[in-house]
Order: C-alpha cells, then structure tokens, then sequence
C-alpha cells in the first residue's frame, strides 16, 4: 500500500505538497475506510486551479517508467512548475510492502527524463544513482544480487525496474513487489472517455466488454440501483457488428443517446468489471455529471471494496459527512498544502458534527 507521497517542482506545485496515507485518527466509527492502519479511501476538495487533478497526475507519474502501462497524450504537457529555480521535479514515495518499507525517490527533467533516483528498504540506502553522470552509490544492490551486470543501463531506463526486470532473487522481492503494485494502479478522469493512466487488460474493449450476457445484466442492475430505469439489449447492426441500445420500440443507440452521467456510470462499471486486481485507484472529478444520491452510492460502493486504496476528487459538498467517511479521509487541497479536515481545524471533530456546514462557513480555511 502507499503510505506517503511527496511532490516538489511539478506543474502547479512549487513548494512541497504531502498526502499521508498514515495520518489515522481513533474514530470509532466508518472504519471499513481504514486497511492496516491506513488511508484506503479519501476525498480531495478544493477550488478551481488549485491542483486537484494535477495531484493525481504527480502520483501516477511513476508509472510512465517502472511499469509498461498506457498513459493518454497530453497529460504530462508543462510538466515543470512555471516559477521554480530548479529544472527538476521530485516525486518520494513511501510504500508498505508486506513487513518491509520502501522509500522511492527520484527527479525528472521538463523532457520527463529520469535525472536521479534512490530507494531505500526499511532506512537503508538500496541504490542512490545520478543518471546524468551515470554514478551513484549501488553497494547495497551489488551485495543482494553482485551478478548482475550494473554497466549496462539504457538512457532514461529506471534502474529499480532494470533490476526488478532482470533479477529473480528473494533478496529484491520487496521492489518486485512494490512494482507489482505500481502496474496494477489505475487514474482515470469521469470527464472524459475513458481517458486513463496505467492499468489496461487489451482483451476488454471499452465499447465490446459489455455485449457479454452476464456483464450487461451486471449493469443493467447498476443503472437501475442508481435510480436510471431503462432497459439495455445487444442488437447486431447491418454490418454484423454486436452493438449495445436502449430498448424501445425503435432501439437507440447507447453511447449516442446516454446523458453524461450515464457514461461516466459505464466508465466506473468498465474499470470496475475489468480491473479485477487493483493496487491504487484515483479516479478525478468522479461526480462531475452525477446526482448527489448517485455520488453517494458510488462512494458507498467503493467504500465496500476494501482490496485496493481510492483517491477521489470532487466538488460535491454532499459528500462531507461521517455518515460515508470520516474526518481524516476527507482532504482539502490549497496552493500551500494538502490536508485532512481532522488537521484543518482545532475543533475535535466528533461523529456527530455535520462536515458540510462546517466547510461551507469557514471552518477549515485557517
């Protein structure tokens, strides 16, 4: 699981910017929102511009070189902050794999090229590497598995994924499985079709997965919890291709017809469907084109999903009350910091304060 995550010099961010999965409070109540004493689900407020979907997209930078994943064009465009003094952003992670804690750190130039990276296991320095000058401290990888060959390394090629790449040995398991992590995480936007980072099994179509039988009464049963009485049939057009429609006397095509929010309720039921082993999800705007009641189901239901963490952005004040989650798992983000409405406030939060008013009079702008 990730338990911390830093930025620095990375588009809108120029000071440091911290989410701490490991910031647990000892509420009583909502704990399902809780996994080995960790954040697993949380939602991220703020105003316009401030960096909310950019949050995400620092996280998830450290896909687009330890694992071969997608990432969509033009997510990464002006990838430096406008007014640092640096030409470098750094990214530090802190993972917690099985008994063991991973700190991965590294920089990349404005051309997303790796410059630096170092991992430590449980404070010990694994490997520190200069990529520009090809150096580095790589005792403590020499000694773990001393036959590889650590002169061959291609440019802008991670180091920890060349060795999780060409090593076997049980003495590097915690970063083959801190990378196992990072190929099963996926970030996707509701505000656009399935415009995605990460995660992809190629066998599932996004417009395809659905025609099965058993798939489309999955969510058909979906629309119709989420309050969308229509019924869905698979017809085969003119050219032979299976299509899916909205049943009426005169069918309609489905992805012509459904409203934004009905879209946006296949995108979540497809990643949802296909990704069956999630490490990470981000999903940004995931209300943009939802009823509130809508929004709460979807948080309720990935409430219920404790196998992997969540990451929601939202503007949806709806949403702020510990009747879903709880203080600590609610964050606002400023131009300055990144925090919890547990930390945002010197009130003691307790499970019957109503959160929403709370944050619409002020409460946790100091």
């Amino acid at each position: 699981m990730l338990k911390k995550f830093m930025v620095t010099g990375f588009k809108n961010f120029k000071e440091t910017i911290c989410l701490d999965f490991s910031d647990v409070r000892d509420y009583s109540f909502n704990k399902d929102c809780i996994r080995d004493g960790l954040l697993n689900k949380i939602i991220i407020y703020g105003k316009n511009g401030v960096g909310k979907s950019n949050i995400g997209l620092a996280l998830f930078d450290l896909t687009s070189h330890l694992s071969d994943k997608n990432v969509s064009p033009g997510l990464y465009d002006y990838y430096l902050n406008a007014d640092s003094e640096v030409d470098f952003a750094e990214f530090r992670y802190v993972f917690k794999v099985t008994d063991d804690e991973i700190e991965y750190r590294y920089h990349k130039n404005n051309e997303q090229i790796l410059r630096f990276e170092e991992v430590k296991l449980n404070s010990e320095i694994i490997f520190s590497y200069d990529h520009t000058k090809k150096t580095g401290d790589l005792e403590g990888l020499k000694k773990r598995i001393p036959t590889l060959n650590y002169e061959f390394l291609e440019e802008n090629f991670s180091l920890l994924k060349y060795v999780v790449s060409n090593s076997t040995s049980e003495a590097v398991k915690p970063l083959r499985e801190l990378v196992h992590f990072v190929n099963n995480m996926l970030w996707y936007r509701s505000l656009d079709e399935n415009r995605y980072i990460g995660y992809k099994n190629d066998s599932k179509d996004y417009f395809n997965f659905i025609l099965a039988e058993q798939t489309l009464q999955q969510f058909q049963e979906l629309l119709n919890r989420a309050g969308i009485n229509e019924q869905l049939v698979v017809i085969a057009d003119p050219d032979g291709q299976e299509r899916l429609y909205f049943q009426r006397k005169k069918p309609i095509p489905f992805f012509k017809a459904a409203s934004n929010g009905t879209k946006a309720l296949y995108t979540f039921f497809y990643w949802l469907t296909i990704a069956t082993d999630l490490s990470f999800l981000f999903i940004d705007e995931f209300d943009a084109y939802y009823h509130f009641e809508l929004s709460e189901m979807i948080v309720e239901l990935l409430d219920s999903m404790t196998g992997f963490q969540t990451v929601l952005t939202s503007h949806n004040t709806n949403l702020l009350t510990n009747r879903i989650m709880r203080p600590d798992c609610y964050f606002i983000l400023t131009p300055e910091r990144l925090t919890s409405l547990a930390n945002a406030t010197r009130r003691e939060l307790r499970e019957g304060h109503n959160l929403e008013k709370l944050y619409v009079n002020g409460e946790f702008d100091g």
